[in-house]
């Protein structure tokens, strides 16, 4: 069961301005500091996904959106935090690859890329929402993905109380999607770096 952010610690840390601080401070312990295991493993495996347009949502430090780029996708990057666009900007030029990074909500995508990607991938935006807005993301994803798209998500389902980040169940994910998505894959997967392993599903969801 998911905990709300019920709290005024809890409601502070979802503002921008929290989040801008704390990449600005480093702070950001969600950042890995390289791609997330779980998404190489995905994306480097015989049933990788093929080559196409991604957006990641809640991008960062711009870790996942850049490796992606690497391996030949077209890749949108999308932060509200102008430090975190700022890094990955640099990450990328570092890399000397070329991704699109947009600094704004990731509420504030559409209308303007309604149906516009192949794929959208998940890690750590989805748990950094105040619980009541993932109905509204779910609708967002399926917006933002052309009609053969793919949901590509990695979420805490942790059953810590409180957050971000927050938990979920792998059962309210099932729920969450159904109305929009066709679900290939969801479990927990074996390749989280150590201090999160155990706590991380990955999920493929196809668009209805």
């Amino acid at each position: 069961m998911t905990v709300p952010a019920d709290s005024a610690s809890d409601r502070a840390a979802l503002a921008p301005d929290f989040w801008e601080s704390r990449y600005q401070n480093g702070t950001a312990r969600w950042d890995l500091g390289q791609p997330a295991p779980p998404l190489v493993h995905l994306f480097t495996s015989p049933d990788a996904p093929e080559r196409g347009r991604v957006v990641v949502l809640g991008s960062g430090h711009g870790h996942d959106a850049v490796w992606l780029a690497q391996q030949g996708f077209e890749v949108t990057g999308v932060d509200f935090a102008p430090a975190a666009i700022a890094a990955a900007s640099r990450l990328a030029a570092a890399a000397q690859v070329s991704v699109t990074w947009l600094q704004c909500d990731i509420f504030d995508l559409l209308p303007a890329y309604e149906q516009q990607f192949d794929y959208v991938v998940e890690h750590t935006c989805f748990c950094a929402l105040a619980p009541d807005l993932r109905e509204r993301y779910v609708q967002l994803v399926h917006q933002l993905l052309k009609p053969d798209g793919q949901y590509i998500g990695l979420f805490f389902t942790h059953n810590r109380p409180g957050g971000p980040p927050f938990g979920s169940h792998p059962d309210e994910l099932r729920q969450l999607f159904a109305p929009h998505f066709e679900l290939r894959h969801l479990a927990r997967t074996p390749h989280s770096v150590s201090d999160r392993l155990g706590d991380e599903h990955l999920g493929l969801f196809d668009k209805d």
